[in-house]
């Protein structure tokens, strides 16, 4: 389909930049001519998003097995059957969905090995998602980042989870060296805090929550708490210090 086709981890996430950039184009600053060429009418169709960061909306190739993994199909049957809104959502979802398939189709294609596909997840998890950006939700997350992050700086001490959207990645709790000594709040992919419950270490794509009494982190799953569970907790306790308050 594509005269060059990607074979390492900078390549696929060069042609993953592309065809995403091509898709929030057509969801956004292209979306009244996207609406139009996606007529009921028609037979089905789908929405390419293109390694050039354009898009077209074409019939899916014929040819089986295709080239690539191939979009979601007939997204113009529903575009009358909801508010354009909630159509746009759908699409940007599956759109998520498919840039992921062709990026992995990739790796596989190629050989890449368990540190190469985790790498290129990173750096595909490290920009928001179709869906965050047409919806509005990576607007809100910086907003809230932002407000953590100066609550964090007048009270010496954040949890993360604070009014964060479900599908918004959160920042990685504070890294305490060996002296106690806490550093900066940053980003830090090869950072060592461990997990209070189950001792494994932090994760770019896992939700975290501080107790606010022992100020141990714990990974939400390990601790049963969700995000949007998390923000409508006032002060969080973990496990170990509701046992220890309740037997006082």
């Amino acid at each position: 389909m594509e005269s060059t086709v990607p074979r390492t981890v900078e390549e696929v996430f060069n042609d993953f930049k592309g065809r995403r950039a091509g898709l929030i184009k057509a969801l956004t600053a292209d979306v009244e001519k996207f609406y139009q060429q996606c007529d009921p009418e028609k037979e089905n169709l789908c929405l390419y998003g293109l390694p050039n960061e354009t898009w077209e909306v074409n019939l899916p190739v014929e040819e089986v097995p295709p080239e690539l993994p191939e979009p979601a199909l007939g997204i113009n049957f529903a575009r009358d059957g909801m508010q354009e809104k909630d159509w746009l959502s759908l699409v940007s979802v599956h759109s998520d969905s498919w840039l992921l398939s062709v990026a992995f189709y990739f790796g596989a294609r190629f050989g890449f090995g368990k540190s190469e596909r985790k790498r290129l997840f990173q750096m595909i998890n490290d920009l928001p998602t179709v869906f965050e950006i047409v919806t509005g939700a990576a607007k809100q997350a910086r907003n809230v980042a932002h407000n953590n992050s100066s609550k964090s700086k007048s009270s010496g001490k954040s949890r993360h989870p604070e009014c964060q959207p479900k599908a918004v990645k959160v920042s990685p709790p504070k890294m305490e060296d060996e002296s106690g000594e806490e550093e900066e709040e940053e980003e830090d992919e090869q950072g060592a805090t461990l997990c209070g419950a189950c001792g494994d270490n932090y994760g770019q794509d896992e939700f975290w929550i501080c107790c606010d009494i022992c100020e141990r982190w714990f990974h939400g799953k390990c601790v049963k708490i969700t995000p949007a569970k998390a923000e409508h907790i006032k002060q969080y306790k973990c496990p170990s210090c509701s046992s220890k308050r309740a037997r006082v």
